[in-house]
């Protein structure tokens, strides 16, 4: 049974949602806090003009604060306090209501007069409070309070009068007459009745002429930016779900319209392993990208796999032919031996079975090289294994081999004693097959590579022909016979070999007018153990 969340599509569709849906979260909230803030400030700009305005009043200025001109309404709060404590006047919306000094008056219970202050502060940005509903009737001694004030606040202030005539920078009022800079805003909750209500208040300080110091609270409703706060969010809130359908929908059709390269490709695929033909190839699309370039990719990858296929193939229908003529051969003896004991040639019988070893050898060391074997590390002599060789060859050779070579310049090399020896003795046959009087072995380094070249005076290789040379079961017109030419895997086992150890091996004209077989191999660093194997 299919998982939820198996496809590429599906997963990308879900990440993109998430990751979109965590934007237009923290997007929103973002945006709703500074709404607020703007908002916010915006009321209490408001309270801060109102307030200016009713501190700069002359009734105020002069000290008549019920002549004042008051807001009478909910969404405009204004109340002016004396430096005791005591309500001055005060809107119809704030009648009744104790003093906002410090924004956090302590509520009075119902039917108790409110608390004076015993000191006037100018509200800090730290302080909150609610006011209770009063049942006093402060609102007409409110304003009584203020004529009532006025006139006390003569006879009282009389001493304080002489001490204010100037500005008082130690506490920060206002001089005579004048408006403090100065303001202090804060947000409160108002009660009225069973609800409360946030309003953003500014509280502004002013100094009569006669030298009273007051301060005038205005506060601002702030219930129409708490709605159109409200109305933005439930907006954002109701659009989220529809975003996040139209993200996920989109990312699985875009997805789903990227994949679909690739789904042709995992299709063609999958017929090419069903049918084994090797020879289709993956559809590429026009797009330069990523699935463009895994086309591209697969297809080189199904040539690479024919060529190969077609390698073993062809190699394994040489080899059969090959193996043929030798146990057809072997076969033919025997049956005329069955019959006719005294006509068994034991020298040809000999003959075709160290062929047939030989072949099988070759077949097996191809097989093994085709499977990555990997060589030796140990560290060679090459110039004491040529001298070694070329003694050994030395009975059975047509041509002795001429060695050409310096030990103390020619450097070591890593790889397998066997191996090498084998390389050697494969060029060695072939020159010996081929030469007409003479056979030289050259070793000289070259740079950091070591050179052996095994040349001789024979016809030579023509140029169109030094590449196929190096082919399995490849025989050039005159090594065509069986018992001279071989199986024509001496060279390309030869060049395996080599390439295996990190060299190369390539065939060039000799001096002679003969074949040269260049032999390039890595020098061995210095820092390498010695060891031989």
């Amino acid at each position: 049974m299919p998982r939820p969340l198996a496809s590429v599509r599906a997963r990308a569709a879900l990440a993109a949602t998430l990751v979109v849906s965590f934007a237009l979260v923290v997007t929103g909230i973002a945006v709703i806090a500074v709404l607020r803030h703007n908002l916010t400030d915006r009321a209490a700009l408001e309270s801060e003009v109102t307030a200016r305005t009713v501190a700069g009043a002359q009734a105020a200025l002069t000290g008549d604060f019920t002549a004042l001109d008051l807001p009478d309404d909910r969404d405009r709060l204004v109340q002016v306090v004396d430096s005791g404590g005591r309500v001055l006047a005060a809107g119809d919306a704030l009648h009744g209501r104790a003093a906002l000094t410090n924004f956090a008056p302590a509520p009075a219970p119902t039917g108790t007069p409110s608390p004076t202050p015993t000191r006037s502060a100018v509200p800090t940005a730290t302080s909150t409070g609610d006011d209770d509903d009063d049942s006093g009737d402060d609102h007409g001694g409110g304003r009584g309070s203020g004529r009532g004030s006025g006139r006390g606040g003569g006879e009282s202030d009389d001493t304080r009068t002489e001490d204010t005539s100037t500005d008082d920078d130690a506490t920060g009022a206002p001089a005579r007459g004048k408006v403090s800079t100065d303001v202090e805003r804060e947000t409160l909750a108002v009660r009225f009745g069973d609800r409360s209500h946030d309003y953003g208040f500014a509280a502004v300080q002013g100094t009569t002429y006669d030298g009273r110091t007051y301060t005038v609270y205005a506060g601002t409703s702030l219930a129409d930016e708490q709605a159109t706060l409200d109305q933005v969010t439930r907006t954002m809130l109701a659009a989220l779900p529809f975003l996040l359908l139209v993200v996920a929908g989109v990312t699985w059709l875009v997805t789903r319209r990227a994949l679909r390269p690739v789904e042709g490709i995992r299709a063609e695929m999958a017929a090419i392993t069903g049918s084994g033909d090797l020879t289709r190839r993956v559809p590429v699309p026009r797009s330069r990208d990523e699935v463009g370039r895994l086309a591209r990719t697969t297809n080189q990858t199904l040539a690479a796999l024919e060529q190969s296929v077609e390698r073993q193939h062809r190699f394994v229908a040489d080899a059969s032919h090959e193996l043929r003529s030798p146990i057809a051969s072997l076969r033919t003896q025997i049956e005329v031996a069955d019959q006719h004991p005294g006509l068994l040639d034991t020298g040809d019988l000999h003959h075709d079975v160290v062929r047939l070893q030989h072949l099988a050898a070759d077949l097996l060391l191809l097989a093994r090289l085709d499977a990555g074997e990997q060589p030796g590390h140990a560290l060679l002599d090459l110039t004491a294994l040529v001298r070694e060789e070329v003694a050994r060859r030395a009975p059975t050779d047509r041509v002795a081999p001429e060695v050409v070579a310096d030990d103390e310049e020619v450097p070591q090399v890593l790889g397998s004693r066997s191996q090498l020896a084998r390389v050697l003795g494969n060029l060695l046959d072939n020159a010996q097959r081929h030469t007409a009087t003479a056979i030289t072995v050259t070793l000289a380094r070259a740079g950091d590579d070591v050179v052996l070249t095994v040349a001789d005076d024979g016809h030579g290789i023509a140029p169109a022909d030094r590449p196929r040379v190096f082919e399995r079961f490849v025989r050039l017109d005159e090594a065509r016979s069986r018992d001279d030419g071989g199986a024509g895997l001496g060279l390309a086992i030869a060049r395996d070999v080599v390439r295996n150890h990190g060299g190369d091996l390539t065939v060039a004209e000799s001096p002679s007018g003969g074949a040269a077989f260049l032999v390039t191999l890595p020098r061995a660093a210095q820092s390498t153990g010695a060891a031989h194997a």
